[in-house]
């Protein structure tokens, strides 16, 4: 995989005219004079995402460098990332909010018709991709976004569509479990997405079928906790996929806060291989033993999650950070405040140190769909 970035990198630079060090005449062979263009390449993949746009407006060859997706490629190869948080708690649609820079960005519109710019949606972060899900006046339908590119295209469509499913992605990978089709059928299928090709591929079937649950990566295996296998019916199981034998291993007990169906799927995030959830009716964050199959409670949250059943907040992993996006009232009216926590800074007392990182004034109090997007 790697010797293939490396040539993708290799044919990019002959096409593009990326000066190899080598002794060359005039001012203009050089992406910035006096510097062989290796250099200059380093220094322009450590700019932040947020100056990209400016970058590509100096000339056509840097243009080039950030819409062919090289430079995304440089800072991949180079281990350079940066977490933006993707949002939408208003009708004006999504918006990208980069914490390093503590700057807000309107997303250009999604090209979509009325149905799906009205329904229910969910999203889904993989790659240098934003994945937005929804459903159209006949069928289900999903939009990508790129990062690279800054524009929304219409994605391939799943082997078999559904919506309330749980997801999670690993680089340039993602698996979708469960879910309901559009006949309301609870399904126990699963599909891996791969960001790079724009493919999905079916999977095994897991061992229940499951609505309204989560998903997530740990330890390079996909995970998939709680939901619901009938209308009444909670799931209490976990099940663990494993992609390199292709099969399913059932986890009693591994959520044990039992689904309702007014309530949200289980707000989960996974920092440094360690999964935290969120337990709606007492506020508080918890931290899952893998050895002893349970759960440790931590600290509040610095949002209430329990006065809509967990809709209407985001519980994400930014990084090495756990982020909460949720709403808040004040004097000066209503707002989203983004919160985050290291887990490494450890518990004080049974509190937790968050901090405030991003607030959106005048956007209500409800986020209706949140992704974190690294590259």
């Amino acid at each position: 995989m790697e010797g293939e970035e490396e040539q993708r990198v290799k044919r990019i630079r002959i096409r593009e005219g990326v000066n190899d060090g080598r002794l060359r005449f005039g001012s203009s062979d050089s992406l910035f004079p006096g510097l062989i263009d290796d250099v200059a390449l380093n220094c322009l993949a450590h700019t932040c995402r947020s100056d990209h746009s400016s970058l590509s407006c100096i000339n056509k060859r840097f243009h080039k460098l950030i819409k062919t997706g090289y430079l995304y490629g440089l800072r991949k190869h180079l281990g350079i990332t940066e977490h933006w948080v993707y949002l939408v708690c208003d009708p004006r649609g999504w918006e990208a909010f980069d914490p390093t820079r503590q700057k807000w960005m309107a997303l250009p519109k999604i090209p979509c018709d009325e149905c799906f710019n009205h329904a229910d949606k969910e999203s889904l972060a993989v790659g240098n991709e934003l994945l937005v899900f929804g459903r159209e006046l006949f069928d289900f339908a999903i939009w990508k976004y790129s990062s690279v590119s800054r524009i929304w295209a219409k994605c391939d469509g799943m082997n078999r569509p559904r919506c309330l499913f749980g997801s999670g992605s690993f680089g340039s990978l993602a698996v979708v479990a469960g879910g309901s089709d559009k006949n309301g059928k609870i399904l126990q299928s699963a599909e891996l997405y791969d960001s790079s090709t724009g493919k999905w591929e079916m999977l095994p079937n897991m061992h229940s079928p499951r609505r309204l649950c989560s998903g997530f990566f740990m330890d390079g295996k996909f995970y998939v906790i709680g939901g619901m296998s009938g209308p009444t019916a909670s799931l209490t199981c976990g099940e663990e996929y494993d992609l390199e034998t292709r099969k399913w291993r059932k986890i009693e007990g591994m959520y044990p806060n039992v689904n309702k169906a007014a309530q949200a799927p289980p707000l989960v995030a996974v920092v440094n291989n360690q999964l935290y959830a969120v337990e709606y009716l007492t506020n508080m964050v918890k931290r899952y033993d893998k050895e002893k199959n349970a759960w440790n409670v931590l600290g509040r949250l610095p949002v209430r999650a329990d006065l809509s059943n967990g809709w209407g907040l985001a519980f994400k992993a930014c990084g090495e950070q756990l982020l909460v996006v949720g709403g808040q009232r004040g004097p000066e009216g209503e707002g989203i405040v983004l919160n985050s926590w290291r887990p490494e800074s450890g518990v004080n007392n049974g509190t937790l140190d968050w901090k405030v990182i991003g607030v959106k004034e005048n956007v209500g109090v409800f986020v209706y769909n949140c992704a974190v997007v690294g590259c």
